[in-house]
């Protein structure tokens, strides 16, 4: 299952982890959102282990969302070693989000 980020665990978390983060930043009211959390709940259970995935709510965590200048949702954050390396804005297939992953593996 995917982890949710917040404001305040973010830190510990993701930024202080080595392994690559996904970070999907989305909010209820976003149909694209709710159309791609599947997508990102079977990417948490496919590269459980290897990858840490979750979601980050921006309604509720202002802080984080403003740090990463995100303007559109979804968007979904690519973050090893605390540096962002890949992001997608907007809903995509899986294959898009599954060839990201690996390229940072």
């Amino acid at each position: 299952m995917a982890l949710e980020f917040t404001d305040a665990n973010f830190q510990n978390e993701v930024i202080a982890n080595e392994k690559l983060t996904v970070v999907d930043f989305w909010a209820e009211w976003c149909g694209p959102c709710r159309a791609i959390g599947p997508v990102v709940e079977e990417l948490a259970k496919e590269y459980d282990g290897q990858v840490k995935v979750g979601k980050l709510n921006v309604d509720n965590n202002p802080d984080v969302s403003v740090k990463y200048g995100i303007t559109s949702i979804p968007a979904i954050l690519f973050i090893k070693n605390g540096e962002v390396v890949d992001k997608q804005i907007g809903a995509v297939p899986k294959s898009v989000l599954e060839q990201k992953i690996k390229a940072h593996l």
